[in-house]
């Protein structure tokens, strides 16, 4: 059942939201082919076991993640889960922010999706656009409908964490989604973490185990890591299995740990491996290992990848 207890306050929106929440970039085939039934089963599911904070995007299967996620939400009611999507980004290479495209981009994924009010809107990947005209057009567009009651959180998603908070500076955020910054081998999320909680931002965490990098699965071929850091992976990997234990269960662990951000987001597609996290989520911790794998990721700590206009990675 939904566990109440576990809700924590998203900055402050007067929204909370779980410890774990759903991605839903694998409802949109994202990362390979997909059962549909399997993963229509997937949020009724997580929401049940009280991983009731969904995230999606039109970016992820140009459209399919949200379309396939309104299907799964049919008959759930709309107070058992927070919502929350994005726009700016509709393909790898095509962004518009503009205003205009604003009102349109809330209302079809609203359609796609089956409700009339979304949670959370998210202007997607910034780093790839000029932070000026996000902060001039589009987040003064979102407030609008924020006013008129179709969205009750207005905020932004990048990789640079320095972009989230030159863009928070610029035009106030309720949110900011991070990812991949907050894990065993990259933690530059907590040098923005301070001002943005004293904000009172609040602060959503996803892809601690950075795209599959830190599991035993196949890492996608365009995943952007070093011949370094893939090295220093294979080894953490490898001194997780002379415990007996998984990295994968380690890099998540220590995500939910962490106080700062409210929730940590992972994406499955598969009730079993939903169900995997949750066991993972309230098993013991290895301290000891957790030490050995992050010394092990130290000369990586701080080094985040270089993603997007070169002026949004300060």
């Amino acid at each position: 059942m939904h566990d109440l207890s576990r809700l924590r306050p998203l900055g402050r929106t007067g929204l909370k939201v779980p410890q774990l929440g759903l991605g839903t970039a694998s409802l949109g085939e994202e990362y390979g082919a997909i059962d549909p039934g399997t993963a229509l089963r997937v949020v009724p599911h997580a929401i049940e076991r009280g991983v009731s904070f969904l995230d999606t995007s039109p970016y992820y299967g140009r459209g399919r993640s949200e379309v396939m996620l309104g299907f799964a939400l049919r008959g759930i009611p709309r107070d058992r889960y927070v919502l929350c999507t994005k726009l700016g980004r509709y393909d790898a290479d095509k962004f518009d922010f503009s205003a205009r495209r604003v009102r349109e981009s809330v209302d079809v994924s609203c359609q796609r999706l089956g409700v009339d009010v979304l949670d959370i809107v998210l202007c997607h990947d910034v780093e790839f656009v000029d932070l000026e005209l996000v902060a001039r057009e589009t987040i003064p567009a979102l407030r609008e409908l924020q006013r008129q009651g179709r969205v009750r959180a207005i905020g932004a998603s990048a990789y640079p964490v320095g972009a989230l908070l030159r863009l928070h500076e610029l035009a106030p955020l309720d949110v900011v989604l991070s990812y991949a910054n907050l894990a065993l081998h990259n933690r530059s999320l907590e040098r923005v973490l301070p001002r943005l909680t004293a904000d009172g931002v609040g602060v959503v965490n996803a892809a601690p185990f950075d795209m599959r990098l830190l599991t035993d699965s196949e890492v996608m071929s365009w995943h952007p890591a070093s011949a370094e850091l893939r090295a220093a992976v294979s080894r953490a990997r490898a001194l997780c299995r002379e415990r007996g234990a998984s990295l994968a269960q380690l890099a998540l662990q220590y995500a939910l740990g962490h106080a700062g951000p409210a929730t940590t987001v992972v994406g499955t597609a598969y009730p079993a491996e939903l169900d995997q996290w949750l066991a993972w989520r309230d098993a013991p911790l290895d301290t000891a290992l957790l030490g050995s794998v992050l010394a092990l990721f130290a000369p990586f700590a701080d080094s985040p990848r270089r993603v997007g206009l070169p002026q949004n990675n300060q």
